[in-house]
């Protein structure tokens, strides 16, 4: 069984040795743990031990998990959300990081200006074409970021990515530089986070700018079935 203490030290030092080799200060950078199938005793583990922010790719999972771990902890909503779970997931997390279409936008915005809420987003640009069917095409990343914006309920916060499989994590430095650009053309108010980078190329990611890094595997070990 991993020693999750041990993992997240060990995550937190590479996470700082990262950034300052990139001459970033080590506090910009929020680990996200991801807890994806983990059961809930194991991510009180983690949350004891200082994480402060949990990543989570399903509604259900992450509904349950959020009474069994409690506590002050921040959510992110980091999977592909059906638009039919748009209500369950307004209001109940910090972040929803996977905003990958106008209609699913304009279903969230709803329920949240519904709930009279103001629900922080990202938007899902597409990185890999080959490999995802998600996310919004680089060429109309600043259109969609625009419409986003504007739509009623919603705080466009920035964009999240993930790269093509890459045989080792530097491989994936040229679509992290590719989503920073297009992070750094948002206007400013729409400029607060830059989520890419999981457990094989967190460092790399980082070094291009990340704000938010997605790690879990480096933390709780494989992912159970």
């Amino acid at each position: 069984m991993p020693n999750i203490s041990d993992n997240i030290a060990r995550v937190r030092e590479r996470i700082a040795g990262a950034a300052l080799g990139a001459g970033r200060d080590p506090g910009e950078v929020v680990l996200v743990a991801v807890t994806k199938t983990v059961p809930a005793e194991r991510v009180r583990e983690a949350v004891a031990v200082g994480v402060e922010d949990l990543g989570e790719s399903y509604f259900q999972e992450a509904r349950d998990k959020m009474a069994a771990v409690g506590g002050t902890v921040r959510w992110h909503f980091i999977g592909h959300l059906q638009s039919n779970k748009a209500r369950g997931v307004v209001g109940r997390f910090s972040l929803v990081h996977g905003i990958d279409s106008m209609r699913l936008a304009r279903e969230v915005g709803r329920r949240a200006a519904a709930a009279n809420l103001e629900q922080p987003v990202l938007l899902e640009v597409r990185l890999d074409p080959a490999g995802s069917k998600w996310g919004v095409d680089p060429s109309a990343v600043g259109a969609v970021a625009a419409e986003v914006a504007s739509t009623s309920g919603l705080r466009l916060d920035g964009l999240m990515g993930m790269p093509p499989q890459a045989r080792i994590p530097d491989d994936s430095r040229p679509a992290f530089a590719l989503l920073r650009g297009l992070f750094e053309a948002l206007p400013a108010a729409n400029r607060r986070v830059l989520s890419m980078g999981m457990s094989a190329d967190y460092e790399a990611a980082i070094r291009e700018g990340a704000t938010h890094v997605r790690v879990g595997t480096a933390i709780f070990g494989a992912r159970q079935p």
